[in-house]
Order: C-alpha cells, then sequence, then structure tokens
C-alpha cells in the first residue's frame, strides 16, 4: 500500500502533508495526556513490529504494494492516536533509509496507513467486541473485522488518491504526469486485491495475536476500571 516517488503530483501529496500536520499534533497532545507509562514500551515493540510486518509486501499493479501493517492492533492495543503516531514514525523510517514508499509521498501513506486505517479499525473493534468477553470468539472475530475493514478501507483512499491523479495532472495532451491509471480502474484493482488476499491477512495477524494477548496479559485487551471509593 506504499505510494513510492513519483506518483502522485503535488496538489496530492502537497494536500496530505497539510492534513496530517495537524493529525500529527492532535495526536501527540492525546497521547501525552492518556498513554500510561507502563503503555510506553508496548507502544515501541507496536511500532517494531508494524515495521517488520510491512518489510514483507508484494508489489502490485497501479504502483503500490500490498502488504498487512498492524495498525490495526495498535489501535485496538494503546488506542487510534497511538496507532497514528507509531505508524507514522514507522512510514518515515522506511522512506527516508529503506525507499519504501516516497518522501513526498509520505503525508499521503501516512494519511492512509496512520490515520484511516486506525481510526477505522478502531472504530469497528469497538463496535463488534461491546459487551463480549476478553477470550470470547466475538472479540476474536471484532479484531479479525477491524483488520481487515480498515485495511481494505486504506486501500481504498490510497486508490483514489491514484485515479484522480489523471484528473488533475496531465499535459497539453491529456496525457497523465503522475499515476496513469483513471478511478474506474485504480479503485477495482486495489479494491478486489485488498479484499481478496491482503485483507484476511492482516485479519489473521490481528485475530492471533488479540487471542495471543488475551490469554497471557487480558489486561491489555480489557483494561480494568479502578474500584470506587468507598464512602462512610
Amino acid at each position: 500500500m506504499h505510494i513510492p516517488e513519483g506518483y502522485l503530483g503535488p496538489q496530492t501529496w502537497g494536500a496530505s502533508y497539510a492534513v496530517m500536520a495537524p493529525i500529527w499534533v492532535i495526536a501527540g497532545r492525546k497521547l501525552r495526556r492518556t498513554l500510561d507509562a507502563r503503555r510506553v514500551p508496548l507502544l515501541a515493540i507496536g511500532a517494531a513490529f508494524s515495521f517488520v510486518i510491512m518489510m514483507f509486501n508484494v508489489p502490485i499493479p497501479g504502483g503500490s504494494t500490498g502488504h498487512a501493517t498492524g495498525a490495526p492492533l495498535i489501535a485496538i492495543l494503546l488506542g487510534p492516536w497511538a496507532a497514528v503516531l507509531a505508524v507514522s514514525v514507522v512510514l518515515a523510517v522506511q522512506a527516508f533509509l529503506f525507499g519504501d514508499g516516497g518522501i513526498t509521498a509520505l503525508g499521503a501513506n501516512c494519511f492512509n496507513m496512520a490515520f484511516v486505517m486506525p481510526l477505522v479499525s478502531y472504530g469497528v473493534y469497538k463496535l463488534a467486541a461491546i459487551g463480549s468477553g476478553v477470550r470470547s470468539a466475538r472479540r476474536l472475530f471484532a479484531a479479525g473485522l477491524a483488520g481487515y475493514v480498515g485495511l481494505n478501507v486504506a486501500a481504498v483512499t490510497t486508490a483514489i488518491m491514484f485515479g484522480i491523479q489523471p484528473l488533475i495532472a496531465h499535459g497539453a495532451d491529456g496525457r497523465p504526469l503522475y499515476a496513469p491509471f483513471p478511478l474506474n480502474v485504480a479503485v477495482p484493482v486495489m479494491a478486489l486485491e485488498h479484499l481478496l488476499l491482503f485483507g484476511l491477512v492482516e485479519a489473521a495477524v490481528t485475530a492471533m495475536a488479540v487471542a495471543y494477548l488475551a490469554r497471557t496479559e487480558p489486561e491489555l485487551i480489557v483494561k480494568r476500571q479502578p474500584a470506587a471509593a468507598v464512602t462512610t
């Protein structure tokens, strides 16, 4: 799902940076207020997990790559705003040090994978897991569904970025200057590949990780509420 250099025009990647700048600020502020110090190492582990799993990417038609991301899992364990920052850092390291994703496209990649995906995944998980036990089948289904839906929504937003390029950036002869595929090609191709393959991988990774943590560290899955003070 990484967008490489040269596939987005400045109208798109510039707008993506402009959108992500306040999101990063908001995420940082929310994280300072809500992240327990004991969970900071978990945030680092989540970022490392995301980095490793995203390195196993498969090129797909249209100039992008398909892979799992780990973003839904981070959002489930630490909240969507923690996932925004963790995955953004991972994408920046990949872009600057490994050339995986373009530097100009970093804002767009962060919007798709570090913002859209974790927020959608978190919302789906919370909705599907309401009232379920920490080790229940429904909670594991909710985790898998969150990974599947989040990845596919992000794939569609990525495809839309590709698909609008011929409309907004073309030469005098009508030839596209950046990504050449229109919306009616980019969206179906990206959507089908992620619906049929990569979304299932993300779902399996997320559900298996939640299942393991539910057995070994259940307080990471369902936060314990502090006991109410007893008054006399």
